[in-house]
């Protein structure tokens, strides 16, 4: 392939986890006490993944393209928004070839739901769950988002021309 058949995009989300709300990361529904809150259902991994994607086709991201001030997208599934963020990309020729997550939180384990959110986000994404990692990260007590209080997610992924 040459350079002008790939391209790397990098995503990057943060949410609080608020009591009250579902647990929803990389499209699952964790057990858990708080959610991610958000304007959507707050799913972090979801939204990095879509930036990441969305990004690397050289387009607007997320919260451009679905802004917070927009009454049509409160409470709106993020499965939804990665959906609609994969047509734009298939658009403009690309197709995901592989995506890497890191989740840092010291709220939900994601280890035992990391096979889970495999599946979810290759079918999202429309490629095989190999070629999705998910990594969970602790923050050894560090910073502000220790003691569970918040989730933040990086993403890097490559995109390939369709016709490569």
């Amino acid at each position: 392939m040459s350079a002008e058949s790939i391209r790397t995009g990098l995503g990057f989300d943060l949410h609080r986890l608020v009591e009250g709300r579902p647990c929803i990361l990389g499209g699952l529904e964790l057990p858990y006490s708080a959610g991610p809150l958000g304007h959507s259902d707050g799913d972090a991994v979801l939204h990095a993944v879509a930036d990441a994607i969305l990004g690397a086709a050289g387009l607007d991201d997320l919260g451009t393209l679905f802004p917070d001030t927009d009454a049509a997208w409160q409470g709106a599934d993020s499965a939804r928004l990665l959906r609609e963020s994969l047509a734009r990309v298939h658009s403009k020729g690309w197709v995901v070839g592989n995506v890497d997550i890191v989740i840092a939180t010291e709220g939900p384990r994601i280890a035992p739901h990391r096979t889970a959110m495999r599946a979810r986000i290759g079918d999202l994404l429309q490629v095989a769950p190999d070629a999705i990692n998910v990594k969970g990260k602790s923050l050894e007590g560090l910073g502000a988002l220790a003691g569970g209080e918040g989730v933040a997610v990086q993403v890097v992924c490559l995109l390939h021309r369709r016709d490569a």
